[in-house]
């Protein structure tokens, strides 16, 4: 678990060394809410958002990237103090969006 005055930098550092094709899973602390961090290249993420809102953002380039974690952290985590992230390896859609985790 990372400290949200701290995750952005985390996240950025770990998107970086991050293979292509594979994602992390950020969560609340109660494991309800999450977004997904996918590289799809050198400089083309996809963020899959679920919880108070579902939305996909594709094709987001990696400049961009911090100002949209630090608005989907406001929308998703408004209250939460820390933050899972998980680094999930390759991804597929079909089951990333299918993994069931202990809800608090």
């Amino acid at each position: 678990m990372i400290d949200k005055s701290n995750i952005i930098p985390a996240i950025l550092e770990r998107l970086e060394n991050l293979p292509h094709g594979h994602y992390l899973d950020m969560r609340t602390y109660k494991r309800n809410r999450y977004l997904l961090l996918v590289k799809k290249g050198d400089d083309d993420f996809l963020i899959i958002e679920n919880g108070f809102f579902r939305e996909r953002f594709e094709h987001v380039p990696f400049k961009k990237l911090k100002k949209l974690l630090k608005t989907l952290l406001k929308k998703e985590f408004p209250r939460s103090t820390k933050v899972r992230v998980y680094n999930m390896g390759i991804f597929e859609e079909q089951t990333a969006q299918n993994i069931e985790r202990k809800v608090l």
